[in-house]
C-alpha cells in the first residue's frame, strides 16, 4: 500500500518547525557547521524525515530567507495601506523586524548570509529585499516631505536602520534580561529619535 503523503497545511507546518529547529542548530554552529543531522535531532526527527521536507541544507537556507522577507513584505504591505502618520509606519516597520529576527529565526544571524545560496535563489532574495528595503525607503521620505524627519537622503537613512536591525542577531542572548518587545521598543525609539525633525 503506498505510503500517504501530508496535508499541505501539515507540510507547511512541518517546514516551519523545521526552519525554528534549524535556526537554533545555525545559531549555535553557524551555516557550515551545522548539519543536516544535527537539525534533525534538534527536531527529533529522523535526518531521512528531515530530507522528505529539505533536499539540502542550503534549501532550508533559502526557505529561511525567503519565509522571512515575505514575513517582512506582508508586514510592508499592511503599513502602506494604513492611515498612519509616516513616524507610526516606520515605527511599525522597525519591531516587525525585530520580532521576526528574534521570534521567527531565534536570533540566528542567519539572515546576514546569502554566499552558500545558488545564483537563481540569490537573485530571488535579494529582488524580495530590495522590495522591502525600497518601502521602508518610501515610508521615510514621505516623513520627510511632511517634515516631520529630517532633510536627509533616504536611501542611507533606511540603510543605517537596516543595518541595526541586522546586526542584532550578532549581540542578542536568549538568556538574556530583555525579550523581543523590549528590544523593538527601545531600537524603534533610538532609530526614530535619529530621523526626527528636531524643529518639529
Amino acid at each position: 500500500m503506498p505510503k500517504r503523503r501530508p496535508k499541505p497545511e501539515k507540510t507547511a507546518k512541518t517546514k516551519l518547525a523545521i526552519l525554528k529547529s534549524a535556526a537554533v542548530v545555525f545559531r549555535r554552529r553557524g551555516y557550515y557547521g551545522a548539519s543536516m543531522g544535527a537539525i534533525a535531532r534538534e527536531l527529533r526527527m529522523t535526518t531521512p524525515n528531515l530530507y522528505y521536507y529539505f533536499k539540502s541544507k542550503e534549501e532550508i537556507l533559502y526557505f529561511c530567507h525567503d519565509y522571512s522577507l515575505d514575513l517582512l513584505l506582508d508586514s510592508l504591505k499592511e503599513t502602506e495601506e494604513s492611515s498612519d502618520a509616516p513616524e507610526a509606519k516606520l515605527r511599525c516597520l522597525i519591531v516587525s523586524f525585530v520580532h521576526m529576527v528574534i521570534d521567527e529565526l531565534r536570533g540566528t544571524a542567519l539572515t546576514l548570509d546569502l554566499r552558500p545560496l545558488s545564483p537563481p535563489r540569490l537573485r530571488r532574495i535579494i529582488a524580495k529585499r530590495d522590495r522591502f528595503d525600497r518601502g521602508m525607503r518610501r515610508i521615510i521620505q514621505d516623513g520627510i516631505d511632511a517634515q516631520v524627519f529630517r532633510a536627509t537622503d533616504p536611501k542611507l537613512a533606511a540603510f543605517g536602520v537596516l543595518g541595526s536591525l541586522n546586526w542584532i542577531p550578532r549581540w542578542f542572548d536568549p538568556q538574556g534580561p530583555a525579550d523581543s518587545e523590549q528590544i523593538a521598543q527601545v531600537f524603534a525609539e533610538n532609530l526614530l529619535r535619529g530621523l526626527r525633525n528636531p524643529n518639529c
